[in-house]
């Protein structure tokens, strides 16, 4: 049974300096599934993820998880644009995140080194998480996110900077561990990454969610001709 879901969102919106970024927000959602976040340049992306998961105040209305909001903190993990490295080797970043919760540090660089395998860094153990390449250091950071075990995975945009290859790759992680039940919630601005990987659309224009439906449904024929314009690569408004 899931912790967090069903999470339920009413009336939600953050603001910075007066200015609302994102909502008002109502949404539902279940346990199931990938929620990939698209929208024009602007249209409050990041700063939606970033409410749900909690780094940014809520300014107004309820995020309501399954549980409480600090039992949902723990159950879930946030992979941002561009990952900070810290000065250390690629299995210390890894091991960091179970060092912080007391697992002891032999069981935490074990761990780590598995994982490091899982997502094609195996051979990297000892090497300097700064000099890693872009797509490296995506790859560690969704590996450091995922360490934990976390119920539900926030990405931002992950592969906006990456290459055909280094995309593939992230990709194949995040359909790996969605088949396993992680929950993801993924922006992105890649209609044929929102394709390949999401079960169900959240489309954002100013600030607000503008359609929210399975994907399937979405890409077929979306409802509103804002939306119509965004696939068709028109400049939306």
């Amino acid at each position: 049974m899931s912790n967090l879901f069903p999470l339920t969102v009413e009336g939600a919106l953050t603001r910075r300096r007066g200015r609302v970024l994102v909502g008002p927000v109502d949404l539902q959602l279940g346990p199931v599934g990938t929620t990939m976040v698209i929208g024009p340049n602007g249209a409050g992306k990041t700063s939606l993820l970033r409410m749900l998961h909690g780094i940014a105040r809520l300014g107004a209305g309820r995020i309501d998880w399954a549980c409480d909001e600090h039992e949902a903190q723990r159950h879930q993990a946030f992979v941002f644009q561009q990952p900070v490295m810290m000065r250390r080797t690629v299995q210390d970043n890894l091991a960091y995140p179970l060092r912080l919760i007391g697992v002891k540090r032999v069981e935490a660089r074990a761990r780590a080194a598995a994982w490091a395998g899982r997502v094609g860094l195996g051979g990297m153990l000892n090497r300097q998480a700064t000099v890693l390449s872009g797509g490296e250091r995506q790859k560690l950071a969704i590996a450091r996110a995922l360490i934990r075990d976390p119920e539900l995975l926030f990405l931002d945009e992950p592969c906006s900077s990456l290459d055909g290859r280094a995309t593939r790759e992230i990709e194949d992680i995040l359909n790996g561990v969605a088949k396993a039940g992680t929950r993801i919630i993924m922006s992105t601005h890649d209609m044929g990454q929102a394709r390949r990987l999401g079960t169900e659309v959240a489309f954002l224009l100013h600030g607000k969610v503008h359609e929210f439906t399975a994907a399937k449904s979405f890409f077929q024929g979306p409802s509103t001709e804002q939306a119509r314009a965004f696939l068709n690569g028109d400049i939306v408004e």
